[in-house]
């Protein structure tokens, strides 16, 4: 397969005290299988849908503590080189380029407002092997109480083009403020969303990076996780990008489900930021 281009969303893994019920969480939920886990690099072990590499899980390192969360990467071709920019650009690296085997050199940052992220640049492994389709990745948006400094560190560590996003009302009279991040000229390719966090965040929720996976059918997704004990945050709710729900795994992993086949409305009209 074709290496991602820089700046594009290549990969998302998570670290899980207990690994064995998330695989049985996401097996019933997004219909995953699982490999073997390479004991050599922490019992890391790939999710797949169709046969198709499209996730990871693995324990916490020893002494390890951090929650349960989800980690999206981002493409490079240099991931020194753009470690370097993300420092200069405000942002802060929690582990510096580690070259993993074979596979490819990873690095995890903090962008200016808080959110965590990774960066992938690859060797053997180019990302993902199925995306924008049930049971894989679909979209990923940055959810920041201050959309200044996010606004201003992405541009000048990834190859971006912003564009606002209309999106009306936010409930409350109040003009929901979202821009999208492409790479390419003009819209090009829609990479990664950004979205101003409210008053309707209680406070003790950082800025963070919300991984969407695609699902056949969001309300029988939704059901699914609250049976095996995770808990919905917001939705289902129709779009016109899809059918979506806010969820939390029974470890308190956050992600978000989108039936991309169920559309409702207007696609929001988009200008240039």
């Amino acid at each position: 397969m074709t290496e991602y281009p820089e700046g594009a969303p290549c990969w998302v893994d998570a670290m899980f005290a207990d690994v064995e019920g998330a695989k049985t969480f996401y097996g019933e939920v997004l219909g995953w299988t699982f490999g073997e886990a390479a004991s050599e690099f922490g019992n890391y072990t790939q999710a797949y849908s169709d046969g198709k590499a499209v996730a990871a899980v693995v324990p916490p390192m020893p002494g390890g503590d951090a929650p349960s969360q989800w980690c999206l990467y981002f493409a490079s071709p240099d991931a020194a080189a753009t470690g370097e920019k993300i420092k200069a650009a405000g942002g802060e690296l929690m582990m510096e380029p580690m070259q993993v085997g074979t596979f490819g050199t990873m690095l995890i940052a903090k962008e200016p407002s808080g959110a965590v992220f990774g960066v992938w640049q690859p060797g053997e492994h180019k990302g993902f092997e199925k995306a924008g389709e049930p049971g894989s990745f679909a979209w990923a948006e940055v959810f920041t109480r201050d959309v200044a400094k996010v606004d201003g560190f992405l541009p000048k560590v990834f190859p971006f083009q912003a564009q606002k996003m209309d999106m009306g009302d936010a409930g409350e009279g109040a003009a929901m403020d979202y821009k999208v991040f492409s790479l390419g000229e003009g819209a090009g390719h829609p990479a990664l969303g950004r979205m101003a966090m409210g008053s309707e965040f209680p406070p003790e929720i950082p800025a963070h990076i919300q991984v969407f996976f695609g699902v056949p059918d969001c309300d029988e997704a939704v059901s699914a996780a609250q049976k095996l004990g995770g808990r919905l945050h917001f939705g289902p709710t129709d779009s016109p990008f899809g059918r979506m729900a806010a969820v939390t795994d029974q470890q308190g992993a956050a992600f978000a489900v989108i039936d991309m086949g169920t559309r409702v409305g207007d696609v929001p009209e988009m200008t240039p930021a």
